[in-house]
């Protein structure tokens, strides 16, 4: 029997694939479906699938690209130029969105196909029990649906399975309200249906999710700006504060700051990785290739916001390395913008908010292998040609920076794998900084006059971006060859317990978490009915979590901070890098051009008519009896 479903299940793969491109159908088994989903280990093969598109959309450049790029946050002259810059590069044939569109569309209709057999299922106690397990795929559906309308708008909404009634070769546009209807009803179907907890499943959803997607999809639907705009603004709220208030049924809960460690650093510490309880939905993670659908090649976000170490650091010992403290050459390509750095996050030395600090890495260490015979693995000097390029004082020709390699063996790790940190350090000169530290990109500007005694690479602000708030370049700043690849790298997903390797880190993402949703709550009070108070009551407690407990009041705010444009900053204090911020963008109303050529100069060609949705892949256009009629999106 196994074998039939799987048969069956591979001949689904081959029908979904196809269905929003070629618009063919081919079932290469014998057997019916009505054989290969009546019985319940063959249903819940179908609702595994379902799962499968989370793989390609969180880890990878897809969902990076078309979730964080092109924001007030990031900019880019590498990967993704298209999201980044909004010029000829975004177009009906770009890749990243032909992989979101049918990814989206192929998890729709194996949703959909297990909707409509669910009724004939056998195998189950009661009609709750099948209703718990099909509610995995009514959430799924919505998710899906969510990011298609967020995506591209009001395109095709799909109820039912191309796999049962054949393809569309005339399909027709949905409105982006038709498109929030059914969200918000599988959503709630979901809520109703979904357990408590998957148990030892912990990449299944659970109520805790469905209660946080229906939400977030309440306070996204208040951005279409209909009648019932505040009603939903209220459900929001409603649904999130059902969640929040009811924290310990759903085994959740904010990580909570102590004097040494800030709540906000203990949510992204590796040993709570696994079993974090202020993750709601996650795409989970194991070091069983058998257990990820696309084996071990996962968890690329932080390689993409690393930034070049191998020519510019490597005059200081730094060179590519499997680990952000050594930088990552070859797929680098986001950078922070000058108003993410020392303006969203407080540009002081030592701030209360460890936010910056758990975001971003600032230090990076000099390396054995990049460092030659007979020296290496020892110390590299600074020469005089390093401080004339990098107008240094002389009195730092000479000087040793050591090396900072190791193999890791102090923490567990599931992997023997070269990693970095252990050795040398220390501060043995008593100079106040780590024997081994070759380049520091911190968020506050420092003299020039002090940079120069400073034994490594210091490159803040001041130095990366021009007066306009751009980034520098040859042409902009004498310094402009090195400075311009040399920032802040992103932290968050970069704990040493789960790197693998170059392009593999094996720590479960987070896609929604509770910290999220207190800020939604936040945004919903003010968006309901102006309420201050309600706002500033989930504000704090997410701004007191991220300092330890000795500099908490440092954080304080008061109500008559509560706009929607502190909410909007503290989003992204709370969330950069976390494939949230172009649709908060979206929904505060700031994808416009006058907002982003303040925040991202770089930007130059938003268009507002056209910009907020994305093009229709030419792929799908070429495949319909109707291209013209349907249209490709004003591109």
């Amino acid at each position: 029997m196994k074998n039939i479903f799987k048969a069956a299940l591979v001949a689904l793969l081959a029908s979904t694939t196809l269905v929003s491109c070629e618009l063919e159908e081919w079932n290469p088994s014998t057997v019916d479906l009505e054989t290969a989903y009546k019985y319940r280990d063959g249903f819940e093969s179908l609702v595994n699938y379902c799962y499968d598109g989370l793989y390609y959309f969180y880890g990878k450049i897809d969902g990076i690209g078309a979730m964080e790029m092109g924001t007030d946050l990031w900019d880019s002259e590498g990967k993704e130029v298209g999201f980044t810059r909004y010029d000829s590069n975004m177009n009906t044939n770009m890749g990243t969105l032909k992989v979101l569109w049918n990814g989206f569309y192929a998890t729709i209709n194996y949703c959909n196909t297990a909707i409509h057999y669910a009724p004939m299922v056998q195998g189950y106690g009661s009609e709750a029990e099948l209703n718990a397990k099909l509610a995995e795929a009514y959430f799924l559906r919505a998710w899906s649906n969510w990011h298609i309308v967020e995506q591209f708008g009001g395109v095709v909404l799909r109820k039912e399975s191309s796999t049962v009634t054949g393809p569309d070769n005339n399909p027709v546009r949905n409105s982006e309200a038709e498109f929030y209807d059914l969200i918000i009803e599988d959503l709630k179907f979901a809520v109703e249906n979904l357990p408590i907890s998957q148990g030892s499943d912990r990449g299944r959803v659970t109520k805790k999710a469905a209660l946080a997607m229906l939400a977030k999809a309440y306070l996204q639907r208040t951005r279409l700006n209909e009648p019932e705009a505040k009603e939903y603004a209220k459900l929001a709220l409603q649904t999130a504060e059902e969640l929040i208030n009811n924290a310990s049924t759903h085994g959740v809960a904010l990580w909570q700051s102590t004097a040494e460690k800030s709540g906000y650093s203990q949510l992204w510490d590796g040993q709570n990785n696994k079993t974090n309880k202020e993750f709601l939905f996650i795409e989970a993670n194991d070091h069983e290739n058998s257990k990820n659908p696309d084996g071990d090649n996962r968890g690329r976000t932080r390689q993409y916001y690393e930034m070049d170490l191998k020519t510019v650091g490597a005059n200081w010992g730094t060179t590519e390395k499997n680990c952000a403290w050594y930088g990552r050459a070859n797929d680098r390509g986001f950078r922070p913008t000058k108003y993410q750095l020392p303006s969203i996050f407080e540009p002081v030395k030592d701030p209360a908010d460890t936010r910056f600090e758990e975001t971003f890495f600032t230090e990076y260490y000099a390396s054995k292998e990049w460092i030659t015979p007979p020296d290496k693995g020892k110390t590299i000097k600074i020469t005089e040609a390093m401080v004339t390029t990098f107008k240094k004082d002389r009195s730092l020709i000479g000087h040793e920076i050591l090396s900072s390699y190791t193999t890791m063996t102090a923490v567990p790790t599931y992997f023997t794998v070269n990693t970095s940190g252990a050795a040398n350090m220390v501060d043995e000169n008593g100079d106040g900084w780590l024997d081994c530290l070759s380049v520091y990109t911190p968020n506050y500007n420092i003299p020039a006059s002090e940079k120069a005694f400073m034994p490594f690479l210091c490159v803040d602000p001041s130095d990366m971006y021009d007066a306009n708030g751009k980034w520098v370049t040859p042409e902009t700043s004498d310094m402009g060859t090195y400075y311009k690849e040399c920032y802040p790298s992103m932290r968050k997903f970069s704990s040493i317990y789960w790197i693998k390797n170059n392009q593999k880190w094996l720590g479960d993402v987070p896609i929604i978490r509770l910290g999220e949703i207190y800020l939604l709550a936040a945004e919903a009070a003010l968006r309901y009915n102006d309420d201050k108070a309600t706002a500033l009551k989930y504000v704090q407690p997410i701004r007191n979590r991220a300092a330890v407990t000795g500099r908490q009041a440092e954080m304080a705010v008061s109500q008559s901070d509560m706009t929607l444009d502190f909410i909007l900053a503290e989003q992204a204090r709370e969330l950069s890098g976390e494939q949230t911020r172009w649709y908060d963008l979206k929904r505060h109303g700031k994808l416009t051009k006058s907002y982003l050529g303040q925040t991202n100069p770089n930007i130059l060609n938003f268009d507002d008519s056209k910009h907020p949705v994305r093009p229709i892949p030419q792929s799908y256009l070429d495949a319909i009896a109707n291209p013209g009629e349907f249209g490709t999106n004003g591109y």
